[in-house]
C-alpha cells in the first residue's frame, strides 16, 4: 500500500492536534514531553510542534499482536522514571 504522505512536505502539528492524532489529553502528551517518555518533539520559535511520522513511530513502539507478544518496546507512562539529573545533582 502506497503511503499517502509520499512526496508531500513533512507536516507538523502542535500539542492538541497531536494529542487528538494519538487519542491523548493536551496534557498527557505535555506530560510525556516533560518525563522524557514521549514522542519527538521540536521546537520552531518557541512553539512545540510534533512530525506525523515522529508520532506513529513512537506510538507503533508499543505496538502488540497478542497478550503474550513482547513487542519491540513499551511506551512508558507519562509519569517520573527513576532518578533524573537535575543541575548535576539527582532529584529527590
Amino acid at each position: 500500500m502506497p503511503d499517502p504522505l509520499a512526496g508531500l512536505p513533512p507536516r507538523f502539528l502542535r500539542t492538541p492536534e497531536a494529542a487528538r492524532f494519538l487519542g491523548l489529553s493536551g496534557r498527557t502528551l505535555e506530560k510525556h514531553r516533560t518525563y522524557g517518555t514521549g514522542p519527538k518533539y521540536r521546537k520552531i520559535g518557541g512553539r512545540v510542534v510534533y512530525a506525523l511520522e515522529d508520532l506513529q513511530a513512537w506510538a507503533d513502539i508499543g505496538a502488540k499482536s497478542s497478550t503474550s507478544d513482547p513487542g519491540i518496546g513499551t511506551v512508558l507512562p507519562a509519569k517520573r522514571h527513576g532518578a533524573i539529573a537535575y543541575a548535576g545533582r539527582p532529584r529527590r
